[in-house]
């Protein structure tokens, strides 16, 4: 009795198991649910999709929704877009808001937008309701050299059609700074950009601006506009200090050139001194050889022994005469 007792709770356990681990591999509830929800799908369709490795709870759950709200979506199109890697739920909620909307998309293209890696429900969300993108502060300059800061503000409208392969707000962003830089650099005076400060946002806005992106530009408000920096008159004191150094860079190169110049003359001074000591060092000895040889008598050297000294006396008298004339001159 004991033995027979002990074999029955062991069926039962194993029982109880495999039960169980049949019905975690067969989603039985799953199927109950959608069966009662109107969805028509097969037992064996949820155990395939098991053996694709494909979660029938992600597949189910929004075919339910889609089919309550009137939506005809097939099992292998959300199986599909699942396998590609794509949420399947996003699509499904991004097809219901267009159909409320009265937003005409097929689930090919709201497939393709989810696997392009953009959020298609907030694309159709946007479509509904407008967005609105603030641009950072941009800076640029008038023709008066007056540097001015603006802000804007860029409501836009998501284009389904262009949402693959379409710029993002990035380029939107990019290009209204743009547009404002073009507009500020050809205003004459920044006074004139300052007094009418929607000629910036229609100018900006006629250039077009959501060519090639996903968005449709409805208007461009300029939220602030301020006075920065005097840029030219920067320009013009940051070229004058240039030309500054450049006139004293040149100055001190023609004082070094003239310095060089004054050594090299100098120095051909005391190369011609050394010439003339030497010329004369040579004197004494040319009056001997004339002597010797009988070029010269004793007579003639007594004579330019006589001028020799004449000449000494003239211009000893010369130099005391001209300090006694500067003793005289210091006096009065």
């Amino acid at each position: 009795m004991p033995q027979a007792f002990i074999g029955i709770v062991i069926i039962v356990v194993v029982a109880v198991i495999l039960l169980s681990i049949l019905l975690s591999f067969i989603p039985v509830g799953l199927w109950i649910t959608a069966y009662f929800s109107g969805v028509k799908i097969g037992i064996f369709t949820l155990v395939g999709m098991r053996l694709r490795r494909v979660s029938p709870a992600k597949i189910v759950n929004p075919l339910i929704k889609a089919t309550k709200a009137g939506l005809k979506l097939g099992v292998d199109k959300l199986e599909a877009h699942y396998l590609a890697g794509g949420n399947v739920n996003t699509v499904v909620d991004a097809l219901i808001a267009a159909q409320r909307a009265d937003i005409a998309i097929e689930f090919e293209r709201a497939a393709a937008i989810d696997l392009a890696g953009r959020n298609v429900l907030e694309a159709v969300q946007v479509s509904v309701n407008p967005k609105v993108i603030e641009t950072p502060r941009v800076a640029a300059v008038a023709k008066d050299g007056i540097e001015v800061m603006a802000r804007a503000r860029v409501t836009v409208r998501a284009n389904i059609e262009r949402l693959v392969g379409g710029a993002g707000e990035e380029t939107i962003i990019a290009r209204v700074g743009e547009g404002i830089v073009t507009t500020v650099g050809s205003a004459a005076s920044h006074k004139k950009v300052l007094e009418n400060p929607d000629l910036i946002s229609k100018t900006v806005l006629d250039k077009g601006l959501d060519a090639g992106t996903a968005f449709e530009i409805l208007s461009i408000d300029i939220a602030d506009v301020d006075v920065g920096r005097n840029i030219g008159a920067q320009l013009q004191t940051d070229q004058a200090e240039a030309d500054k150094r450049v006139s004293q860079a040149r100055a001190e190169e023609r004082r070094a050139m003239a310095v060089a110049k004054e050594q090299e003359m100098k120095a051909e001074v005391q190369s011609m001194r050394a010439k003339v000591v030497e010329a004369e060092a040579e004197v004494p000895l040319a009056l001997a050889k004339a002597l010797k040889d009988g070029n010269l008598g004793a007579m003639d050297y007594y004579n330019l022994k006589n001028i020799l000294a004449d000449t000494n006396m003239r211009e000893s008298i010369s130099n005391i005469n001209k300090t006694d004339k500067n003793k005289q001159n210091f006096d009065k």
